[in-house]
């Protein structure tokens, strides 16, 4: 594999929202794939309390030069003030998913599929 491959890590308010955004990001060619995990329970401090919350998880698969531009959409679209957008490098990937990846990302045309 050469390049970078990257999984982000997005969570969202709720099942309707992770769809949206999934769906957007694969629409605009900045991710090959995204998966929504419906329903997560997530513990955190929020302006200095212990919170909990029902989210959505939204799984997506994208290279490094789509990092930027995927951030931005997201935080264009997202219920939250401070939205998590974490991108974990991925070590190792199946050649033939690398590949596909490749082709179907295009972050040049921000996002358009241009």
């Amino acid at each position: 594999m050469t390049g970078r491959a990257y999984l982000v890590y997005i969570t969202a308010g709720g099942e309707e929202e992770a769809r949206r955004i999934a769906r957007s990001l694969v629409e605009r060619r900045l991710a090959a794939c995204a998966s929504v995990v419906p329903a997560v329970h997530s513990v955190y401090w929020w302006e200095g309390r212990l919170e909990e919350a029902g989210e959505a998880l939204v799984l997506v698969k994208t290279v490094a030069e789509a990092l930027e531009p995927l951030e931005r959409a997201v935080r264009e679209m997202h219920s939250y003030s401070v939205p998590a957008i974490s991108a974990i490098p991925i070590e190792r990937l199946h050649e033939p998913y690398w590949r596909w990846m490749q082709e179907e990302i295009r972050p040049r045309g921000e996002g358009t599929g241009k």
